[in-house]
């Protein structure tokens, strides 16, 4: 099993920057094979994908509203993710969830691959 924790969240100004952290646990956890995904969903919505990485390889890939505007990054020795959101505009505002995928080749933007999520934390962005 794998135990997802996000935190960071909160209410920000447009413009303004955002740097939500996923902490992973569990006696499965690996980071090799391991890809970390970023979804958001806002209120009457379906859900987004955001950004993902390959724990070993550090392959990155981004979705194409957040493109130039977040990094994803990850320390692989304290297990964690990070989302740098940057330059944040009102269309940002969503829950945030963090994913993991224990068989990634590549990460990947398919939220029906990912086996684990974690209970997701809230961004607001005000105009």
């Amino acid at each position: 099993q794998v135990q997802l924790v996000e935190s960071g969240g909160g209410l920000v100004q447009a413009g303004g920057s955002l740097r939500l952290s996923c902490a992973a646990s569990g006696s499965t956890f690996s980071n090799s094979g391991m890809g970390m995904g970023w979804f958001r969903q806002a209120p009457g919505k379906e859900r987004e994908f955001v950004a993902c990485i390959r724990l070993t390889g550090r392959n990155t890939f981004y979705g194409d509203s957040v493109k130039d505007r977040f990094t994803i990054s990850s320390d692989n020795a304290k297990r964690t993710v990070f989302l740098q959101m940057n330059n944040l505009k009102p269309e940002d505002t969503a829950v945030y969830y963090c994913a993991a995928d224990p068989r990634a080749v590549r990460c990947t933007w398919a939220a029906s691959i990912y086996d684990y999520w974690g209970q997701g934390t809230q961004v607001t962005v005000s105009s």
